[in-house]
């Protein structure tokens, strides 16, 4: 069965643009779920450009998705080219990973495929990883 994931990223770009918080991101992840969408996608970057840092953390505890999948962004970055570094950030993601399972949202790590990034995912404690092969 096809799923329907809806990317709100341009919605909050408009946002953005009037300032504010009209439209309503909240209202809208539920309106879309409400009218049977399956899933809500965003991706925050780091200069939030459309999507807000606390857009996330409100979207994901509200929301209650079944997963959130922690993806990094380099500044500057048009899209995502790396793994997380998990030896570096294994403070991080494992502070950002227990909020989200103590909600009861499975979470998953996007890392490089990288024997020493795995092993830094498993020591967060996320319940999975995705790996970036671009390489």
């Amino acid at each position: 069965m096809t799923k329907l994931s809806v990317n709100i990223n341009k919605i909050a770009t408009l946002r953005n643009a009037r300032g504010g918080n009209v439209p309503d991101l909240l209202k809208v992840a539920t309106d879309i779920q409400k009218f049977g969408g399956q899933g809500i996608t965003i991706h925050p970057r780091p200069d939030e450009r459309h999507i807000r840092y606390q857009d996330a953390r409100d979207l994901v505890l509200e929301c209650k998705p079944e997963q959130v999948t922690l993806v990094p962004d380099a500044i500057g970055a048009i899209t995502s080219s790396a793994g997380w570094d998990t030896v570096h950030n294994q403070a991080y993601l494992t502070e950002m990973i227990q909020e989200f399972q103590r909600n009861g949202i499975r979470t998953s790590i996007f890392v490089d495929p990288s024997l020493d990034m795995i092993e830094g995912a498993k020591k967060t404690g996320t319940d999975r990883i995705e790996l970036y092969t671009e390489a």
